[in-house]
């Protein structure tokens, strides 16, 4: 081999070296030979990861953001180079007419279980799934849900990019702002927080697995559903009653507004003992900032204000 080829060829070795990954995807381990090059996300929250970690070049859509109406100006300017492929879940028809090579997805989160998209179904077209921490718990058992669930996915994702350093300095950034701000706020016993994210006749809310249950403890309260052994499922009113919580924490997406949901709880003769509706005392986190995602950190920004006025 002359130097020139071989020269050529160690370059070739080095950069198949830094390409590859092996990242623990809920309870698989996942093997990246190369940098994902025709990338799909779902979902607004899990394609804003994507986008913070600069990788729209290494993307060829995005699904199921316009049919939940999750989409803000943020969002909108980050995707407006790239197609939505499916307004909601995708099909598998859909993600390998893409020629997609990755899928980063979770349960419920654009897959179902025993749904025609899952890892299994895609690995025969070459299309690599990693799935959202937080959704872990539906296919299996997973601690307690905490900011970690998040800090994780950034971090496998830069690894599976080749963008660790960015991914590192993400985290470090967003471990330090919350840092600062915890040793900053004066709060008092922890408040207890209901999240209702939709539904009239029963609410769905955020059970111990949800994302909010972090959020809400990092901001000084307890979600009064954190033992129940969920991650987002239905409760009963009855249950909310008798768990009295003083705070109501609204996410707002899709056709019913937050101030239809609010307005719902005020006239409601069911929950007019409730302390949360005597005293007014809601809070509205968007949709985007109540899933894992670089919002987190702002969000609990949001509770804490909307809890002890800071």
């Amino acid at each position: 081999m002359n130097p020139v080829s071989l020269a050529f060829g160690l370059s070739l070795m080095a950069t198949s070296a830094l390409a590859q990954a092996t990242v623990t995807s809920c309870d698989r381990e996942v093997n990246f030979d190369t940098v994902p090059k025709a990338a799909v996300s779902n979902d607004v929250n899990l394609t804003e990861m994507m986008l913070v970690l600069g990788l729209a070049d290494k993307m060829v859509g995005y699904t199921g953001i316009s049919g939940w109406k999750t989409l803000d100006e943020e969002m909108r300017a980050g995707v407006e180079a790239l197609p939505e492929l499916s307004a909601k879940y995708p099909s598998k028809e859909v993600l390998v007419g893409a020629d997609a090579d990755f899928f980063f997805a979770g349960w419920n989160y654009g897959m179902k279980v025993g749904g025609e998209v899952t890892p299994e179904t895609l690995a025969p077209f070459g299309i690599n799934v990693y799935e959202l921490t937080e959704s872990c718990i539906h296919i299996g058992e997973k601690p307690k849900v905490s900011m970690d669930d998040m800090y994780t996915d950034i971090l496998n994702l830069g690894k599976i990019f080749g963008v660790e350093a960015k991914a590192q300095e993400l985290v470090a950034g967003y471990k330090a702002e919350l840092t600062a701000f915890s040793a900053s706020l004066t709060t008092g016993d922890p408040l207890r927080v209901f999240v209702y994210d939709s539904g009239e006749d029963t609410p769905f809310t955020a059970g111990r697995y949800a994302m909010p249950t972090a959020l809400i403890e990092a901001a000084g309260g307890r979600n009064i559903m954190d033992d129940f052994e969920k991650s987002w499922a239905t409760v009963t009113w009855e249950e909310v009653v008798e768990r009295n919580p003083e705070v109501v924490v609204i996410v707002n997406y899709g056709n019913v507004t937050a101030e239809e949901k609010r307005a719902f709880m005020l006239n409601n003769p069911a929950f007019a003992d409730m302390d949360a509706v005597k005293n007014d005392r809601f809070v509205v986190l968007e949709y985007v900032e109540a899933t894992p995602g670089p919002r987190n950190i702002k969000a609990v920004q949001k509770l804490a204000t909307g809890f002890w006025g800071q």
